[in-house]
């Protein structure tokens, strides 16, 4: 192909380029975000059918964003850092906000809180000391993350719905996200560490 056929296929080139704050998935993530303040609120002023609501509308932009970025093909590397911000800026602060209300035990609250500050702190400094940016969760923190989620849920719900089988869901949610919580925060320190232990003195990859 001669020079001019490709200086004028690079110019009809007809793919545009995504603004990354325009993309659907990117938008449910921000609409998660707003809607935090809106649930603490609800939940601090004991509207918990609105609450409940809330959260649920919460959880499923948390769905639709992961299904549209691949149906659309809209996987950008702001989404890839928005969703998790969003997902723990959520759940942290409605724990918070639970245990403020007393309506979860302060330990669930201050290993949720704990783990995920601790996980942040780490990301930054290893950002900043050997420039990496991707930190896949493992399956014990996507399993945390669902226990966590089953846990607000539950809660909220047993405000509203006096059942035998609410209150056990409540209690092996709770349960559950004390242990994964746990075994999720040790599994990332020694991730962390056996990545650590993989660079060489220079900063490059050990063979």
């Amino acid at each position: 192909m001669s020079t001019a056929h490709l200086e004028s296929a690079m110019h009809d080139d007809p793919s545009p380029r995504l603004n990354p704050f325009r993309t659907a998935p990117n938008l449910l993530t921000l609409l998660r975000i707003c809607l935090a303040p809106f649930l603490v609120d609800a939940i601090l002023e004991g509207r918990f059918a609105l609450s409940f609501g809330l959260f649920v509308a919460a959880g499923l932009t948390d769905a639709l964003d992961g299904l549209l970025a691949r149906m659309l093909k809209q996987r950008t590397m702001l989404g890839q850092y928005l969703d998790p911000v969003a997902d723990k800026l959520l759940l942290s602060t409605i724990f918070l906000v639970l245990m403020h209300e007393k309506l979860i035990p302060t330990m669930v609250t201050v290993l949720v809180f704990g783990r995920d500050v601790g996980i942040l702190l780490v990301a930054a400094i290893l950002y900043a000391a050997v420039g990496r940016r991707e930190f896949k969760p493992s399956i014990f923190g996507k399993a945390n993350t669902v226990a966590q989620v089953c846990a607000v849920a539950a809660v909220l719900l047993q405000k509203l719905v006096e059942a035998p089988w609410v209150a056990a869901l409540r209690t092996v949610a709770l349960d559950a996200t004390i242990v994964l919580t746990v075994v999720s925060g040790f599994h990332y320190a020694w991730a962390v560490s056996r990545r650590g232990n993989s660079q060489a003195p220079n900063g490059s990859v050990a063979k």
